[in-house]
């Protein structure tokens, strides 16, 4: 029996497709250069993620600050993605305290703008999700994650991904919010791990959770500290 196709398929077609589309890997590397330019300058980082929507009198809001400040005093700076609520808080905490405070923002339609505690020089505006993302992590020698949406969840996992198969070297990554993260620890655990054999049960110490801002910190000082392997520098090269 003849294994060629008897008919060939009509393969579907846009509606539209605009000419000047052609020209978007040149946003792009404008995007990646700005970034490069801009955050090449600055020392090591810690990137703190979490919701938009947290308010500033939310225990969340107070956390975030409380860990910026202390990253500082460390001799971090602070890379956030530039917006309210766990951002702000970010900053915030970074500003306040003298220290480095950078903000990636991304233009949204809705919840996104700048916060007023990114220092001037130190501000970025995104239109592409996956430029901002690599600014994330290429300059961040830590990641810290308190509880937010699916934009968080994102970077969260974006990221253990990039560690786990090897892509960025390994660094440490803490959330932050016990009662926030237990449920998905548990998830990852009994369906990821038990049930469905996805992942490793060393995947499981890639990241670290804990309610304590000082706690947080010492994590990563001892990561640096205790193992010179560990060297502070940007995690890939493109």
């Amino acid at each position: 029996m003849s294994m060629e196709k008897s008919k060939a398929k009509q393969q579907r077609r846009w509606n539209q497709f605009k000419a000047e589309n052609s020209w978007t890997m040149f946003k792009v590397i404008s995007e990646f250069v700005d970034g490069f330019d801009t955050l090449n300058k600055m020392g090591p980082c810690i990137s703190i993620f979490g919701s938009a929507r947290t308010m500033p009198d939310e225990k969340y809001y107070k956390l975030a600050s409380d860990v910026a400040r202390i990253l500082t005093d460390e001799g971090f700076g602070v890379i956030t993605g530039g917006g309210p609520g766990i951002m702000e808080a970010g900053n915030k905490g970074a500003f306040q305290n003298n220290g480095m405070s950078v903000g990636l923002n991304i233009n949204l339609p809705f919840e996104q703008s700048n916060n007023d505690f990114i220092d001037p020089d130190k501000i970025l505006n995104h239109k592409y999700f996956f430029v901002r993302k690599v600014m994330f992590v290429k300059y961040a020698q830590g990641f810290i994650v308190l509880p937010g949406g699916f934009g968080t969840m994102d970077e969260l996992f974006e990221v253990l991904t990039l560690i786990q198969t090897k892509k960025i070297t390994s660094v440490p990554v803490i959330l932050m919010g016990v009662s926030f993260w237990s449920g998905l620890i548990d998830w990852i655990k009994n369906q990821m791990l038990g049930t469905e054999s996805n992942i490793n049960e060393k995947d499981l110490d890639l990241f670290s959770l804990t309610d304590d801002a000082e706690e947080a910190v010492a994590i990563i000082k001892r990561f640096y500290e205790d193992d010179q392997d560990h060297a502070l520098e940007p995690n890939y090269e493109l």
